[in-house]
């Protein structure tokens, strides 16, 4: 595809749309086309914030001849439906996390792309964060040796928001359409462990309501085991205010630690001079700061998506998240429902789609 890239917007029941949207709005290679709401009051208003037409008709969008690509931000129960259709009209696709609610559907939407040959790429932020990044190539490197642990904690503070548990947004924890908020959110967790670790054999964890009870659950702990007998702990909560350490990684020749990388503590209260991400190394005698900039906002970082899509796309640089990562991460999720609810270590491997939404 030659630029600009002409996109299309499916939906904007998901907020980190409006986020990408005003992210491309500054992109000379992008042109925003055409956009589809089941909530027209809500669509016409996001279609004249950002240039676009609106359909109360999605096919408009999917097959609209001026559209080269499609951002899925609808509900997530309605990713497979939208993906599938995508794929079909040679569209290429950018689609929010979680993949699916099943894995079954997983494999639907996979199946689609491939048969379709278009691009298709999950939008997984963590992937663009520059903390992040450094992370991955400190472990790859070596930096800290064999790991034992990696820590992540990923957090928000939404189930404390009237706005948010009583409005539109509240699909994020309807069980039909989205199952949880640990679904919902460990999602980004369970991607990023998968990133730097890769794919885990098997998983032990506790999810449940703490502080609150408008929601299927409002925390959750996941232990991760790795084939080499290394773990990954997931601490996953919607009723985080504050914070400051998200992720911590213990090897065998230095430790890495970094902060302010979740929205508590990235919105929430900071200390003066803080370091975002740190490595020690045995023998050595003091910290190094990896000199990596703490974003203003943790908004900065879901923005970071549609840079790394379109220049898939237009550029063919590799997709910093697949179909295939899109899988892993709801398989890993799933798997922890399942440990929560019956109680004991669930393994993880593929297992042709039958894990479904009743492993919650």
């Amino acid at each position: 595809m030659t630029a600009p890239l002409r996109i299309g917007i499916i939906s904007f029941a998901h907020g980190h749309a409006a986020a990408y949207c005003r992210r491309m709005s500054a992109f000379e290679d992008v042109r925003m086309v055409a956009c589809w709401d089941d909530n027209v009051e809500r669509g016409e208003k996001m279609a004249a914030e950002f240039g676009m037409s609106f359909s109360p008709h999605v096919e408009d969008v999917i097959q609209h001849p001026e559209v080269d690509a499609v951002i899925v931000t609808c509900e997530t129960d309605r990713h497979p439906e939208m993906v599938i259709a995508a794929a079909e009209a040679g569209k290429a696709i950018l689609c929010q996390k979680p993949m699916a609610l099943t894995l079954a559907d997983c494999d639907r939407m996979s199946a689609a792309v491939e048969r379709a040959g278009v691009p298709f790429m999950m939008a997984f932020q963590m992937r663009q964060d520059p903390s992040n990044i450094r992370i991955k190539e400190l472990v790859e490197s070596g930096a800290v040796g064999k790991v034992g642990l990696l820590r992540r904690r990923h957090a928000i503070p939404l189930l404390f928001n009237q706005d948010f548990v009583t409005g539109p947004t509240r699909w994020h924890f309807e069980p039909k359409r989205n199952i949880g908020m640990f679904f919902d959110d460990a999602s980004h967790a369970a991607d990023f462990i998968h990133w730097v670790m890769g794919r885990p054999v098997s998983v032990m964890a506790e999810i449940g309501n703490t502080l609150t009870d408008v929601a299927p659950d409002d925390m959750g702990v996941a232990i991760y085991r790795f084939a080499d007998g290394s773990m990954a702990e997931l601490v996953n909560s919607s009723v985080m205010l504050a914070g400051e350490n998200t992720s911590e990684v213990y090897g065998d020749a230095g430790v890495i630690i970094q902060n302010h990388d979740d929205s508590p503590s990235t919105n929430g209260p900071r200390v003066d001079n803080a370091i975002a991400l740190k490595l020690w190394r045995r023998g050595e005698p003091a910290w190094e700061d990896q000199q990596i900039a703490i974003p203003a906002n943790h908004g900065e970082r879901i923005q970071g998506v549609p840079r790394a899509f379109v220049d898939y796309v237009l550029k063919g640089t590799p997709p910093t998240a697949t179909a295939e990562d899109g899988r892993v991460a709801v398989e890993m999720i799933l798997a922890a429902y399942q440990s929560a609810r019956e109680g004991r270590r669930i393994e993880i491997g593929r297992d042709d789609g039958r894990r479904t939404t009743d492993d919650r």
